[in-house]
Formats: structure tokens, C-alpha cells, sequence
């Protein structure tokens, strides 16, 4: 028997209390688009995607190759990591270093470990994968006598905490260091961590992040759900079939706006909400109450209203159910002139990383003005809501954002609504 619906008001007897803004003093994303934030933004304003099929198998493991579309990054292969990190090199972790490497993150991170001490900057990474390429990799590559080849025998490279352990060293941070690893949302919830961290005095700065390669585990474990296109990932389309898998990696510093000495128009989270409805392994909540209570959860820790967001990048997966789920949370609660876009028609899901590149689409509006499209999709489900109809924006736009908003539902019912705005904004529109 479903189980029955109940609005966040009968299932919470308390809201969060208000947190202090952190202020984003650098961030960087690496995708299918290319690396950095420009060719982010670049690719946004043309629409142009980054998903190719899949036909010459990417991913260079061996397994049949599945008629879909990836999003790859390139020059992978061709990107060995630095003699001193040998031991650690693998597809993942050179996406890592990849990342690191962009909007001159490795060094506005590093100048904060010489400002703040080593042990007092943290380094929380989300990732679904991990670095279980390699693992796969060596399986199929035993030594003769029955162990790992040589250049993978590090036992710290077969770990769900391998990718934090690396960018950790890589950047010499050695303060609290944490995965987290709840499927698509894991990602948009290391900012809750960080926001934990700093308010309890545990850390003066936090390095946030995700990271996932491509992989046969995730893309055929999706194949075996019935959750993998065909084609290329069509959010909230009429014709939508499935998820496209996408690589990649994203990194933020965030540190207190008390302690940061922000000047106006300085990039921050506001608020942030997170739930776990735990309504089925895979599928969400079919009234979306988990992502509602994440949504409510955000506003209260923001002190502010649904309304009053300006962009909205949406989890659109392009699978049947969750987008119906999300067309529906949306129309409720959002204006009906909110900008909302799909993005995961750009990128495909990045999974573990999803979260952090979307919330820089979302910086990206704040700071640029430009707001995404929703590539791919031609057709909107006429079944969703009237008020959704006119919330998803099919092609980019740049306007005045104020106040953005990312939704990131993972696997379980594990939900994460983000809220972002700017230090300009705090006095004349409360949003901080």
C-alpha cells in the first residue's frame, strides 16, 4: 500500500535555525563542456552539449560497448598524473588533478592553507564511484600469481575515500577530510558538511567538491535498472527515456563571510536542506516529499521564500518518474516566472559530481546574469502542470539572479536543495 502523503509541516516539528552566509571565494568545474569556468559558460550561452556516443567505449575497459550517449572529458587519457603521484594514478584521480588545475583553484586553496594552518582547512568530497575503475581495471589484469598488477597494488587507491585522500595531499590540506557518497546528491551535501565544520570552529576554510569518472559499474548498473538512454538525456521531454552517464569534477573554498573580509557582490551560500525520505531504492517519493522537506530545510537555514528565487537548476534526470516528481514540487511551490532549466542535457549525470556543477551553473547566473537552457529537450511533457510549462526554460537567457537554487535527489530518497546568492544582495533583498 503507497504510503500515504504528508506535507513537511505534519512531518517536521521544527525548523532549522538560520545560518550565517559562507562566502565561495573560488570555485571551478571540469566537464564534458571543457575545463574551467569559462568554457562552462561558453557552452551554455552557444547550448552546445558534450555527449557523444558511445560507440569507440570511452571508457577502455574491455566490456561491450553500449549504444548510448557519454559525457566524456577530454584529454584523459593523455593525462598522466605528475612522477611523485605514480602510485596513484588512475582515470579518477587524473580528473582530480584536471580539476585542481582550473580558475587557478590549486592556488587560492593552497594560499588558504598558508593563511589559516594546514590543520585548520578541511577537504569534504562527494563521489558515487569513487575510484572503482581502477579496481575494475585490476580485476581484469591479475598478476600471475593472482594479485593486483603492480602499478595498482596502493591499497588507498581501492577506496571510496581514495579521490578526497588525494586532492587532500595534493593540496597539502590536513584538516578534517571526509567522503560523501549519496548517490546523485552527494555533492550539493558537502556544503552542509562544510557549513557544520565551520560553525562548530572545527576548520577556518573547507575545500567542497566532486568527483566521478566514467565507469562500467555505474553505466551498466544504471543499463540494468532500465534507467540508461539511448539517445542523448532529454529532461522533462515528452519523448525523455533515460539517464545519459557524464564524468566529472568540481571544487569550491568556502570559508566564513565574518572571517573573509567579502566585498560586495562576494559569491555565498545561504542555506541548504537535507532529507532522506527512504521510499524505495531508486525511486523517489511520489509526491516528493523528501525533496520538499530538503527544499523547506534550505528556505528556513536562508531565511527565505520559495518565491524568491530567481533561477532554478533542476535535478532532471530525464527518467520517467523523477522528472514527473519534480514537475510537480516545482509547480507548487516555485513563480510561475522562476527561470528553471534542466542541465543534465549539457553534461549528462555526473552522478557524484552532479551537485557541484550545478551549483556552479547556478554561481554562474548569479555572477553572469546567464541562465542555462534545457538542451535536448524540444517537447515538454504535456502531462506536467500548467505552471511548470512556463517555469522550464528551453533555451539560455541572461537576466538579473538574486537568489538561485539547485535540487539534487539521489538514490534512497537522500535529497539536497542548495540556495546561493550574493553578499550585494544581503541588505536590499534579505537573501543573506
Amino acid at each position: 500500500m503507497p504510503a500515504p502523503y504528508l506535507s513537511p509541516a505534519q512531518s517536521v516539528s521544527a525548523a532549522p535555525a538560520r545560518i550565517a552566509p559562507l562566502a565561495i571565494h573560488a570555485h571551478t568545474v571540469t566537464s564534458a563542456l571543457g575545463a574551467g569556468l569559462q568554457a562552462m559558460q561558453a557552452a551554455v550561452r552557444q547550448q552546445r552539449h558534450g555527449l557523444v556516443p558511445n560507440a569507440d567505449n570511452t571508457m577502455g575497459h574491455g566490456a561491450p560497448a553500449l549504444a548510448t550517449a557519454i559525457g566524456a572529458v577530454a584529454g584523459l587519457d593523455d593525462a598522466a598524473l605528475p612522477t611523485h603521484w605514480v602510485d596513484w594514478d588512475c582515470r579518477a584521480t587524473r580528473l582530480v588533478w584536471m580539476g585542481l588545475q582550473g580558475d587557478n583553484f590549486m592556488a587560492q586553496a593552497q594560499a588558504a592553507v598558508q593563511r589559516h594552518g594546514a590543520h585548520r582547512v578541511g577537504c569534504v568530497l562527494g563521489t558515487s564511484g569513487s575510484t572503482i575503475a581502477a579496481s575494475e581495471f585490476a580485476y581484469r589484469h591479475l598478476a600471475a600469481d593472482g594479485g593486483f598488477p603492480p602499478a595498482l597494488q596502493l591499497r588507498a587507491l581501492h577506496s571510496p575515500h581514495a579521490l578526497t585522500a588525494f586532492a587532500a595531499m595534493a593540496l597539502g590540506v590536513q584538516g578534517p577530510a571526509a567522503t560523501v557518497s549519496t548517490a546523485c546528491s552527494s555533492s550539493a551535501r558537502v556544503f552542509g558538511q562544510a557549513e557544520r565544520w565551520l560553525r562548530l570552529g572545527l576548520v577556518d576554510a573547507v575545500v567542497v567538491g566532486g568527483v566521478d569518472s566514467l565507469c562500467d559499474s555505474i553505466l551498466y548498473g544504471f543499463h540494468a535498472l532500465g534507467l540508461v538512454s539511448p539517445r542523448p538525456c532529454q529532461p522533462f521531454d515528452a519523448a525523455r527515456q533515460g539517464i545519459s552517464v557524464g564524468e566529472a569534477v568540481g571544487f569550491a573554498l568556502l570559508q566564513r563571510s565574518s572571517d573573509s573580509g567579502a566585498q560586495a557582490g562576494q559569491l555565498q551560500l545561504l542555506g541548504y536542506g537535507e532529507s532522506n525520505d527512504a521510499h524505495h531504492m531508486s525511486s523517489p517519493h511520489p509526491q516528493g516529499l523528501g525533496a520538499e522537506l530538503a527544499l523547506d530545510d534550505a528556505l528556513a537555514r536562508a531565511g527565505v521564500a520559495a518565491t524568491d528565487v530567481d533561477y532554478l537548476n533542476l535535478h532532471g534526470t530525464g527518467t520517467p518518474a523523477n522528472d514527473a516528481v519534480e514537475a510537480a514540487l516545482v509547480a507548487r511551490r516555485y513563480r510561475s516566472d522562476v527561470h528553471a532549466s534542466a542541465t543534465k542535457g549539457l553534461t549528462g549525470h555526473t552522478m557524484g559530481a552532479a551537485g557541484m556543477i550545478e551549483a556552479a551553473l547556478c554561481l554562474m547566473a548569479l555572477d553572469s546574469g546567464w541562465c542555462s537552457g534545457s538542451a535536448q529537450v524540444s517537447t515538454v511533457d504535456p502531462a506536467f502542470e500548467q505552471p511548470f510549462q512556463q517555469q522550464l526554460q528551453l533555451k539560455p537567457q541572461q537576466r538579473t539572479v538574486h537568489l538561485a537554487a539547485s535540487h539534487s535527489f539521489g538514490f534512497g530518497g537522500n535529497n539536497c536543495v542548495l540556495l546561493l546568492g550574493r553578499s550585494a544582495d544581503a541588505a536590499s533583498n534579505k537573501h543573506g
